[in-house]
């Protein structure tokens, strides 16, 4: 029998991807779940995966354009497999018990080497036999060009690659950011004293209770939410001649990936516990580098969230992802002398950037956001800290 592949649908407002990647071949045995090819949109990666077991035929290239529902190969259950391929058999084997002997056996053998054949043919055989099979699971599927990293030749001086659709949909969202909003940025600076202390204490009894660690990152969305109720036009856009004030708060988490930025949107942070939004954002985290994160993920979000301290960003300047008003950034926490209470002592300091669009949001509410947010996680007590402990 025949099973059609279809191409699967990746979000409401997706109506066609481009085949990126082919990880099998046509002819080729596939098992039930198998991933077989890869399509791009201009938002997200998506792997189609075998509907059945059997031998695959496809009916589409690297770079092809297909439409959402499209027939692009189908998978015959009837085929035997290629001669000298195995099928792959759905995990009925015996937990090892059967292929102790013939794999112990060769490492029994401790003569040194002559040039008599060793005793145990039959061991030999299955070494062979071993080796073989060992060589064939090696066989890994031709890479996409698009996750190749640029690799020059000896001799070349320079290295074209394919811009992915993601890639191209990030500058051109950045253009439209620097083009079409009258965006400013302000800066302040946090002492992270109090919620490394606090975490220290509670990581442990928060991670056995929970099952996921308790970062940062929990503490700067609760915070940002709580000022994001005080200043709502930041969490607001302009809609032709309107301002619309959102009365929800769904924040953004940028996440990088090798294949681009990504920016997953926790929906109602403020209906959220730490230990949700520590959940969620690892949810969203392994969706993301590992391709499976969906349109419908990264769709709406009033405000963003963008960490490039994790990779040593000292202080920058986060741009805005239109419609929204404001992005923040945090940084790395370094260590620095600080003056407090007059006296000059060293304290884990962050740098905090909120870029805002100038249109909807005045100067005066940037600068008093930012104030907010750092009493709040100067001290953490002044807002809602519901650690589910």
């Amino acid at each position: 029998m025949k099973v059609e592949i279809k191409v699967p649908s990746v979000g409401e407002s997706i109506n066609e991807a481009t085949i990126s990647a082919i990880l099998k071949d046509s002819g080729s045995y596939v098992n039930m779940d198998d991933e077989i090819l890869e399509m791009e949109t201009d938002k997200v990666n998506q792997a189609v995966y075998a509907p059945e077991s059997g031998v695959l035929t496809l009916t589409v290239k690297v770079d092809d354009v297909v439409k959402i529902g499209q027939v692009i190969g189908s998978i015959d259950t009837d085929a035997k497999p290629p001669a000298g391929v195995e099928a792959p058999q759905p995990e009925k084997k015996e937990p090892e018990k059967k292929e102790e002997a013939p794999v112990s056996e060769p490492t029994k053998i401790e003569a040194p080497p002559t040039t008599a054949a060793p005793s145990g043919g039959e061991a030999r055989k299955s070494e062979d036999q071993y080796l073989a099979e060992l060589q064939q699971k090696k066989e890994a599927p031709t890479p996409s060009p698009v996750e190749k990293k640029p690799s020059a030749p000896s001799g070349d001086r320079e290295t074209r690659i394919r811009m992915t659709k993601l890639r191209k949909l990030v500058a051109r969202r950045l253009l439209e950011a620097k083009n079409e909003t009258a965006m400013l940025t302000t800066f302040n600076e946090v002492d992270m004293s109090a919620i490394i202390e606090l975490r220290s204490a509670e990581k442990e009894k928060f991670e056995k209770r929970h099952g996921v660690r308790l970062g940062f990152m929990s503490f700067f969305v609760k915070a940002c939410c709580e000022a994001l109720k005080e200043f709502p036009a930041i969490n607001g856009y302009i809609d032709g001649e309107e301002i619309v004030y959102r009365n929800y708060f769904d924040i953004g988490v940028a996440v990088g990936t090798e294949k681009g930025l990504m920016v997953p949107v926790l929906r109602d942070v403020d209906q959220m516990s730490f230990a949700d939004v520590e959940k969620k954002i690892k949810e969203y985290a392994d969706k993301a580098r590992s391709g499976k994160i969906s349109v419908d993920d990264l769709q709406g979000g009033g405000f963003t969230i963008s960490n490039g301290g994790v990779y040593g960003s000292l202080l920058s300047t986060p741009i805005l992802n239109p419609p929204q008003s404001g992005i923040l950034g945090m940084h790395a926490i370094v260590k620095r002398p600080i003056a407090v209470n007059d006296e000059v002592v060293i304290r884990p300091m962050m740098y905090l950037a909120l870029s805002y669009d100038h249109r909807i949001v005045d100067g005066k509410d940037s600068i008093q956001f930012l104030v907010h947010l750092k009493n709040n996680l100067e001290d953490p007590r002044r807002f809602l800290l519901d650690l589910g402990i």
